[in-house]
């Protein structure tokens, strides 16, 4: 009898085993399945969050801002701009070159028509500028804009007016770009 009651205790065991792999095995599986569904779902959203904002972006752009992909880009390089930046520490300078992206070549021949006020203005920027302003991309992204703004202002473009159209510039591009 003793014989009969261990070999039943073993078989016992062994399902009790097979029982907990099982069990442990649609437990992983549950918690596997729960992960990837959240991952799916926040990638929509995200791919959702993406498209909304491109849209944004899209609705704020103006009428005119659309690229035509056949139409030749038209460039005005500007001379090479060798300033003194306004860091305190140390006398640091910057040697930018500058290249501006228009849609016409009207806007072309007004930029050199104002070409001394353009270069004062886009000066002016530069000499209120700090080595560690212009360091990284984000400084140079700004400093870009305010070149755009400057640019415009001087050939009599407003930006902030209502009725102002699609601006002149349509990019400004740095060719060279040396801070000692």
């Amino acid at each position: 009898m003793s014989t009969a009651t261990a070999v039943e205790g073993a078989a016992a065991a062994k399902g009790g085993k097979k029982k907990l792999i099982i069990l442990l095995a649609a437990v992983l599986l549950l918690v596997l399945a729960g992960g990837g569904a959240t991952v799916f779902v926040l990638k929509k959203k995200a791919q959702a969050q993406a498209e909304a904002d491109e849209e944004g972006e899209a609705a704020q752009a103006p009428a005119g801002a659309k690229r035509d992909p056949k139409a030749v880009p038209i460039f005005v390089a500007l001379d090479s701009f060798t300033v003194n930046l306004a860091d305190r520490e140390a006398d640091r300078y910057a040697q930018i070159g500058i290249s501006l992206e228009l849609d016409d070549t009207k806007v072309g021949d007004q930029i050199k028509a104002f070409m001394p006020a353009i270069r004062n203005n886009i000066l002016m920027v530069l000499s209120h500028k700090r080595a560690a302003d212009l360091m990284d991309r984000s400084g140079k992204e700004k400093l870009a804009q305010e070149v755009q703004q400057e640019t415009e202002r001087a050939i009599g473009f407003e930006a902030g007016k209502k009725n102002a159209g699609p601006r002149p510039i349509r990019a400004v591009h740095f060719s060279n770009f040396i801070i000692q």
